[in-house]
């Protein structure tokens, strides 16, 4: 199995096989031009997920003319459930907004909310009435493989100190109010922020808070010096951070 690399949220990777179900969509009479079929057959076929915001994405195939490809998009979930009283897999479902396009993007949020299972997707390519085979995806489960992303940060300044304010990333979904539901819902999640001292050196970073505090106060510091602010989410469990936010600076009067 793939490993995770540490100190970064990471999604994970693998080699799908390739798919030859010619269901749902018809065999037309050119559908036996196999060169044609091959040349246009979409290429790596991967999720990309930030903070539960999925989508979908693939290369065209290698042919000049997959340039002018429409795509077709399907997904299932697996459960482990659905595997222990021997149901199987669930069926294949059309991404209907994501049926006849020309992009090599689709969003799949709304249709992997269920963040605790396994998901797939395939996405076939069809051009001058010949359709290729379907090129399938690895599996994604959107709680284990999300990137989750830095905090949003502002700073404010008082004489010797800097008042920093810190707002957990928000996933795409609602409560019942309608108000964006944090991703410090769904993990164990804290806060890690770093100050930097322009005068000294503009690319060393001191951390300076650990923990779920929203506001903090960074004091003792120097008047008339730039300070730079920057913070990451980091999940204790798998030792695993964020990116870095944007830099927020301010001069201390």
């Amino acid at each position: 199995m793939p490993k995770r690399k540490r100190g970064a949220f990471q999604s994970w990777s693998c080699s799908p096989k390739h798919e030859e179900d010619h269901a749902f969509l018809p065999l037309l009479p050119d559908a036996s031009n196999q060169d044609l079929q091959d040349s246009i057959k979409p290429q790596k076929v991967e999720f990309h997920s930030l903070n539960f915001n999925t989508t979908l994405h693939w290369q065209p195939g290698w042919a000049k003319e997959a340039r002018d490809a429409l795509y077709f998009v399907q997904y299932k979930f697996t459960s482990f459930l659905l595997f222990l009283h021997r149901y199987g897999q669930s069926t294949w479902q059309n991404k209907e907004e994501c049926w006849g396009i020309s992009s090599h993007v689709c969003d799949l949020t709304h249709e992997t909310s269920d963040i605790q299972e396994p998901y797939y997707s395939r996405v076939r390519a069809a051009l001058a009435g010949v359709y290729s085979s379907w090129s399938l995806s690895c599996r994604f489960t959107p709680w284990r493989e999300t990137v989750i992303g830095p905090p949003m940060v502002t700073v404010a300044h008082s004489n010797k100190s800097i008042t920093v304010k810190l707002q957990a990333p928000r996933s795409p979904y609602r409560r019942k109010r309608g108000s964006t539901i944090p991703m410090t819902n769904y993990y164990d999640l804290l806060y890690q922020v770093f100050i930097i001292n322009n005068l000294l050196d503009e690319q060393h970073r001191v951390l300076v808070y650990e923990g779920k505090e929203k506001v903090i106060e960074i004091q003792d510091l120097r008047p008339g010096v730039s300070y730079c602010i920057v913070a990451k989410m980091y999940m204790p469990m798998l030792d695993h951070s964020s990116a870095y936010s944007s830099r927020q600076c301010t001069v201390l009067q």
